[in-house]
């Protein structure tokens, strides 16, 4: 959730440093126990959280949760609740334009980190890590980053997805692949034309 608003209300909910989901449940909780523990994913959290936190206090007096573990069908994260009223009326979507993008997505420092992805990457995002969402007539709504996504071609014939990680000192090149790999499965199953029990 990069925003959501409200009247005068703003939240967001800053996810960074993730780990695989088995559907085990004591595995799941030793795994979850090892994230929460993890210096490298907190490092990647902090980076996230603060810079979503700071640019929302920039609009709002803004609290957050301390960091926890949140389980999502194949993938769990580090999540930091932030929220607070905002000092002057704003649409949801003026807010999401100050908020993003985030470290999480981009970098920090973000003009820096703009720069050099935008040299290292070599390909244009398009709508890959945008904000998504909508608004209503008040200028309340909600917008997430389209972290996880997917573009029809022209043609409708084929689908291109997007995932990524977080790379931070300490990331280890083949554990941030198998993350991203991992971040796929959803959109891959979803389109496959494989029958599921």
């Amino acid at each position: 959730m990069l925003v959501a608003v409200e009247g005068s209300h703003v939240r967001s909910q800053a996810l960074a440093g993730s780990a695989p989901v088995t559907g085990n449940v004591a595995e799941d909780d030793v795994t979850a126990t090892r994230l929460a523990a993890s210096g490298k994913n907190h490092a990647e959290h902090v980076y996230a959280a603060t810079s979503v936190a700071e640019k929302l206090g920039t609009l709002a007096s803004v609290q957050h949760s301390d960091p926890h573990v949140i389980r999502l069908p194949r993938i769990m994260h580090l999540a930091t609740d932030i929220s607070g009223d905002l000092h002057a009326p704003a649409t949801a979507l003026a807010v999401a334009g100050v908020v993003h993008p985030s470290a999480a997505v981009c970098g920090t420092p973000t003009e820096l980190a703009a720069r050099v992805l935008a040299e290292l990457e070599g390909f244009d995002r398009g709508r890959y890590a945008g904000p998504v969402g909508w608004l209503d007539a008040d200028g309340d709504g909600e917008f997430a980053i389209a972290l996880r996504c997917g573009q029809v071609s022209d043609d409708g014939r084929s689908i291109r997805l997007f995932a990524g990680g977080g790379i931070v000192a300490g990331s280890d090149p083949s554990e941030e692949l198998a993350e991203t790999a991992r971040k796929f499965l959803p959109m891959y199953e979803a389109l496959s034309p494989v029958d599921r029990p």
